[in-house]
């Protein structure tokens, strides 16, 4: 059997990176993209590939897809890890950023699943992770913009689901809580029921038993990593 390879849409850094990491030490072959170098250097660091490109761009999703099957022939899992969104008082948010938060959180979600689709569905499976937020579940005036476009990419992730859990394609996201790579300030630490911030390597242990056939009963679910900072059950 062909090994097993792993796209990660927002490799460079933080969650992503250590992901990737994860990924590789799990066996599974890397095609990395993010929109500065450190997708590249992590790619060689790790002996996979990569290309710079922005989550938010249909063609750069595109060439990072045709790219990763004219190399390994292959996906498949795809973790889709995008950058914050705008912030503001929830009123004085202006059009246009609600329109960039859209483009950034649920546009990607939906494009990179109409690409690999139909990949995993030759394969006979595959499964897909969307990072997002805890946020998604229990919104929060300090990221409204995230909190909202963020819950409606758990619907999509249900729906998807719904649709290709037959064909054994999966897809599930993760909500993180406040995590050491997103240079929070100390109080958010004490937020937390474990009164500390996560790790990213924590957070990307739980991405990778959703991404690997570990977690193969799962499918459609937001699942929260985030240290108890939500308060419903």
């Amino acid at each position: 059997m062909a090994e097993k390879t792993c796209l990660v849409i927002g490799g460079g850094r933080g969650m992503g990176a250590a992901t990737a990491k994860e990924m590789q030490k799990r066996g599974y072959k890397l095609s990395l993209m993010s929109p500065s170098d450190s997708c590249e250097q992590l790619a060689e660091e790790l002996n996979g590939i990569a290309l710079r490109g922005k989550a938010e761009v249909p063609e750069n999703l595109k060439s990072i897809v045709d790219f990763t099957m004219e190399k390994y022939g292959r996906i498949d899992s795809v973790l889709v890890h995008v950058g914050g969104p705008p912030k503001g008082d929830l009123l004085e948010i202006e059009d246009e950023d609600w329109d960039k938060a859209n483009q950034m959180i649920i546009k990607p979600v939906i494009r990179i699943a109409k690409l690999v689709t139909p990949i995993m569905l030759e394969q006979g499976g595959g499964s897909i992770v969307n990072i997002t937020t805890f946020s998604a579940f229990e919104p929060s005036l300090t990221f409204p913009t995230s909190s909202i476009y963020r819950a409606g990419v758990s619907s999509f992730t249900k729906l998807f689901s719904d649709r290709y859990g037959a064909d054994n394609i999966r897809m599930n996201c993760l909500l993180p809580g406040f995590t050491d790579s997103l240079n929070l300030p100390d109080e958010f630490a004490k937020l937390s029921s474990l009164n500390r911030l996560a790790r990213a390597e924590e957070q990307a242990k739980v991405a990778a038993f959703l991404l690997s056939d570990d977690s193969s009963y799962i499918t459609g679910q937001s699942i929260r990593s985030d240290g108890g900072v939500t308060r419903h059950m």
